[in-house]
């Protein structure tokens, strides 16, 4: 773990500013994933792109851009609530799909559901327009380092 990291952390909760955090994940940089701070809460965008599409035919964005989104914005989410100055890793993901995401920004809302000392239990909602119409949902496990 680098100070840099660790300062961008701190920078990053005294500021509610993800920018620096997100630059240091190249997955993240390459969707465009941005932090947007709501009160004291975080949620997460993955602006409109057409590199991210799936099906240019609907269009749609891939499926596998919009897990990685959510799974990328669970990690950075816990990240912020433990104040961890790791990444943590995957323990394991599961994602529903509920609606073709459309080529329009989408937003992610992070929840931790259960903290323990070694493991974070995170559920991930994603949505466009409506929050109350989300695209997906997912059940993130990380470990905690």
């Amino acid at each position: 773990m680098t100070e840099t990291l660790q300062q961008q952390l701190a920078e990053t909760i005294a500021k509610k500013d993800m920018a620096a955090l997100i630059a240091n994940i190249p997955y993240a940089t390459l969707i465009g994933i941005e932090g947007l701070a709501i009160g004291e809460d975080f949620i997460f965008k993955l602006p409109q792109k057409d590199d991210n599409l799936g099906n240019p035919t609907l269009p749609a964005i891939h499926g596998g851009v919009l897990g990685g989104f959510m799974e990328t914005s669970g990690a950075l989410y816990v990240m912020m609530f433990s104040k961890q100055f790791t990444i943590p890793k995957v323990v394991d993901f599961s994602i529903d799909y509920l609606s073709p995401g459309r080529h329009c920004d989408s937003f992610a809302r992070c929840t931790v559901v259960r903290q323990g000392r070694k493991i974070a239990n995170v559920a991930i909602t994603a949505w466009q327009s409506q929050e109350d119409k989300p695209i997906a949902t997912a059940r993130a496990h990380f470990l905690l380092t």
